[in-house]
């Protein structure tokens, strides 16, 4: 495994190492059951993982599920192993449905009462006092500014979280909470996890509450040293390397298929899974960017490890940007 640091901490105090890649674990506990989800996460520890990501709201949409049973799923097996001082935890508030209605007009929203209350829920779903990182999940422009970042700047002084991130927001929506943040002398947000991977969307693509990162919010990154930039969902969730999984619609377009062609190239001349491509396009790019992989099985989580080691020349890394 390797590591790199993430984000800025609210007292300055030295930033948290972390693994290069993020074990996401939104589908523990609905589509993955209790025996899956411990094999999972105790093999992602024993190959040197430390970062885990979830949310308050995993996975709601399923037929049953409330929106707990990441967090309950992850609490069970942080106390089954004692192993809460040994991971780097973050979990998101701000998506979770609250009352009646319909999603995502129903969410709990980025109020101070929401954000105080789904963090409290999310520690006791977990088992802990506190997390390492915590992030807004979507916009909510229906509340001030001012007022999620001071509610989120409150927990971090606090100790409830040592990190902030956010999710699923413009690049000038980041950059003024970030501003907001300074010119009221509290935490401001260190990481932002943006959908992302190597395949470009189409033009005007719709990703409803997702936001794709755009070479603006790139160009943001490469700027702000203090700043960490998490791609979720960069597997297209298997689309890369299992042929009964369709690349999703908001890639595929004729753009795609030099894209793709090239990925095949790069991945017959490195031995390595077109996924594999992806994750070391993603670990080795002028400003890198930390994946956030989601493994339903410990054979899917080996194939995104061993991308670790893969380095990328950088011929084969232009072939793949030039595409």
């Amino acid at each position: 495994m390797r590591f790199r640091t993430l984000g800025t901490r609210a007292d300055g105090t030295p930033r948290p190492q972390v693994s290069t890649l993020c074990l996401g674990v939104l589908p523990f506990g609905t589509r993955v059951d209790r025996a899956g989800s411990f094999a999972v996460l105790d093999r992602f520890v024993e190959r040197g993982g430390t970062f885990i990501d979830t949310a308050n709201c995993y996975s709601f949409w399923i037929d049953g599920a409330t929106g707990s049973e990441s967090e309950l799923m992850l609490g069970s097996w942080l106390a089954a192993r004692d192993a809460r001082a040994e991971v780097v935890l973050s979990t998101k508030v701000g998506a979770r449905p609250a009352g009646p209605g319909t999603w995502p007009a129903n969410a709990e929203g980025l109020s101070a009462q929401a954000i105080r209350a789904g963090v409290e829920g999310s520690l006791k779903r977990l088992g802990t006092d506190r997390v390492d990182l915590l992030y807004g999940h979507i916009e909510d422009r229906s509340v001030p500014l001012e007022e999620t970042v001071d509610a989120f700047g409150g927990l971090a002084r606090d100790g409830v979280t040592d990190l902030l991130g956010i999710s699923n927001q413009l690049t000038w929506r980041l950059e003024r909470s970030r501003a907001t943040a300074r010119a009221r002398g509290v935490a401001g947000y260190t990481c932002v996890q943006q959908r992302y991977s190597y395949l470009r969307p189409a033009a005007g693509a719709d990703f409803g509450t997702q936001e794709h990162v755009t070479p603006e919010l790139l160009d943001y990154a490469r700027t702000e040293p203090g700043l960490t930039l998490l791609a979720y969902t960069p597997l297209l969730s298997g689309a890369y390397t299992d042929p009964a999984k369709p690349i999703p619609p908001q890639y595929d377009h004729p753009g795609a298929v030099a894209q793709l062609a090239a990925l095949r190239e790069v991945a017959t001349e490195t031995g390595a899974t077109a996924g594999q491509v992806v994750l070391a396009w993603l670990l080795g790019g002028e400003h890198p960017v930390l994946p956030v992989i989601g493994a339903t099985t410990v054979a899917q989580l080996d194939e995104s490890l061993d991308a670790v080691d893969l380095d990328l020349t950088p011929t084969q890394r232009r072939h793949l940007d030039e595409a």
